[in-house]
């Protein structure tokens, strides 16, 4: 009796001890994929932000605004009463259309149409949501988006390439 209890023990010790993890054969330097596509966002971004900086340097004849949300923008009619700007869950109604960077058209008004649409509710081009806020009713406002506050790494599966910043021209008719 005694030598079960005394091999009860003897096994509960050694069968509770931590077993080693195993390491890879061939260990290779750290490198993810995370950090290999940050770097080529990076890049991207500065070649986008460049050619847009060329643009606004070259038009010297108009005033552009820098957003804090990484686009720029011109208003084409500015209302100055002080009226009321969109909210969060406002509808609004608006037309807009989309051109390339030398302003050739990609998406007209007429092939877009006029657009119903609650704000920040609503799956929409990321800078003219926010953009939408900066606005009156009755104001026409152009939007220089780069790719990255536009349609992004995929385009918009049509007309527009991966990676293409974008201009919108857009009006807002009406905020209910």
């Amino acid at each position: 009796m005694r030598v079960n209890i005394i091999l009860l023990l003897v096994a509960l010790c050694f069968g509770c001890s931590k077993p080693t993890p195993r390491r890879p054969i061939n260990p290779k330097k750290s490198t993810t994929l995370l950090t290999e596509t940050i770097k080529q966002a990076k890049e991207i971004n500065s070649i986008e932000n460049d050619k847009i900086a060329a643009l606004i340097k070259k038009d010297t004849a108009t005033n552009y605004i820098v957003s804090s949300n990484g686009f720029w923008y011109i208003y084409k009619t500015k209302i100055e009463e002080d009226l009321p700007k969109p909210k969060v869950g406002d509808d609004v109604v608006l037309t807009y259309n989309i051109t390339d960077l030398n302003d050739s058209i990609i998406y007209s008004k007429e092939d877009l149409g006029i657009k119903k649409y609650k704000v920040d509710k609503e799956d929409f081009i990321p800078a003219i949501q926010t953009g939408i806020k900066l606005m009156k009713e009755g104001e026409t406002i152009t939007f220089v988006i780069p790719s990255y506050s536009a349609f992004g790494i995929t385009g918009d599966g049509n007309k527009i390439g991966i990676n293409t910043s974008i201009k919108s021209t857009v009006t807002l008719i009406k905020i209910n």
